[in-house]
């Protein structure tokens, strides 16, 4: 029961992400799409985490706390480039 309901998470994120790419391919304003790209660096996080529970990889949670380190800091990288015109 617990694999079934790790599965829908997994699916359902994925499904979700999709929105949240039409968002950023949409969005009237750059904000609205680093919110949005965020958001998916998130959702996939979640996921490689869920499907770390699934697979009982333990590798997949060390990817997934890299792959969360780099969303990170590309949205402080991607604001501060829209806020000032430049990164340094």
């Amino acid at each position: 029961m617990r694999m079934l309901a790790f599965s829908g998470a997994t699916i359902f994120l994925a499904i979700m992400t999709f929105a949240c790419l039409y968002r950023a391919y949409v969005g009237p304003t750059p904000t609205d799409r680093v919110i949005s790209i965020n958001v998916i660096a998130t959702k996939t996080t979640t996921i490689i985490a869920l499907l770390a529970l699934l697979t009982n990889e333990d590798a997949f949670v060390d990817v997934s706390l890299v792959y969360a380190m780099v969303g990170f800091i590309m949205t402080v990288c991607v604001s501060k480039y829209i806020e000032k015109g430049k990164l340094y």
